[in-house]
């Protein structure tokens, strides 16, 4: 079944209007096309159950045969292939992806490539046993996150830690909820302005992908209306990388408390983010 968001044929010129492209950007778009087209001539007829044919010019499969496969118009692949300013849908991408048997890496290539998520990533409230088994085999505090930063995750030493957000007694799993709205996690973190106006700056740059999903603007809105701290923060329009450094946290059996923390994305699920804080 062909995408109907892609029109069947192309306007006359392949720039809407001259001068107005950025280079960079169609630099990406002609690496997209030459990594499509390798990727087609690689792959025989017969991988895809297609008979192979006598007059075939080129190895591997003809474009009108991808498109085909994909679901595409025949001239949509033509234009990707020839580096032209095409903006694919997530689902025809997934369906190009599909068509061509790529690899994991490969897939994640392409989508990148395209400037558009893969729907496919992991999945939120999925963890992968291998990257279960990290967390659980750290021995500081490790937790992991998903895209809204909910914790799927954590290891006994991060339920000790994080008192009013990992504990047992603690019913928020959200860690930007928690650190708006949970006094004792407020407590626990030291110098808690600064650390919580950080963390939403590090959250507006992770999340700007996957803004307009409604997990994540039911957790903006939500903070939005609730917390008055968050709400500076936020329309303070501050941005900065989710980076490791010293954390410090007064915590009420332990005392002050210094970890230096790692922030890791696993390969094996790359929309999941896994944190480790080492003694300091």
């Amino acid at each position: 079944m062909r995408d109907h968001a892609l029109p069947s044929e192309p306007p006359a010129s392949p720039l809407a209007s001259p001068g107005t492209a950025n280079p960079r950007e169609l630099a990406r778009e002609a690496v997209l096309g030459r990594f499509l087209r390798a990727h087609r001539e690689r792959l025989a007829p017969a991988e895809v159950g297609l008979a192979p044919g006598r007059r075939r010019r080129t190895p591997g499969l003809r474009r009108e045969e991808l498109a085909q496969l994909a679901g595409l118009s025949a001239t949509w692949v033509t234009w990707l292939e020839q580096g032209r300013p095409v903006a694919l849908s997530a689902r025809a991408l997934a369906s190009l992806a599909g068509a061509l048997r790529l690899s994991r890496a490969e897939r994640a290539y392409l989508f990148e490539l395209a400037g558009r998520r893969d729907p496919m990533q992991a999945q939120d409230g999925h963890v992968p046993a291998t990257v279960m088994a990290s967390v659980e085999a750290i021995k500081g505090p490790a937790y992991l996150l998903d895209r809204q930063w909910n914790a799927l995750a954590w290891n006994a030493a991060a339920a000790g830690l994080f008192v009013g957000w990992l504990d047992p007694a603690s019913g928020e799993r959200n860690l930007l909820r928690s650190m708006f709205l949970s006094q004792p996690l407020q407590a626990l973190v030291e110098d808690w302005p600064h650390r919580a106006a950080r963390l939403v700056a590090e959250f507006r740059a992770h999340s700007i992908r996957h803004a307009e999903d409604p997990p994540t603007r039911a957790l903006v809105e939500g903070l939005l209306a609730e917390s008055p701290a968050f709400r500076a923060d936020w329309l303070s329009q501050d941005v900065e990388e989710r980076q490791g450094g010293r954390r410090g946290f007064r915590h009420p059996l332990h005392g002050l408390l210094h970890f230096e923390q790692l922030t890791l994305v696993p390969a094996a699920a790359p929309g999941l983010t896994l944190v480790m804080l080492m003694p300091a």
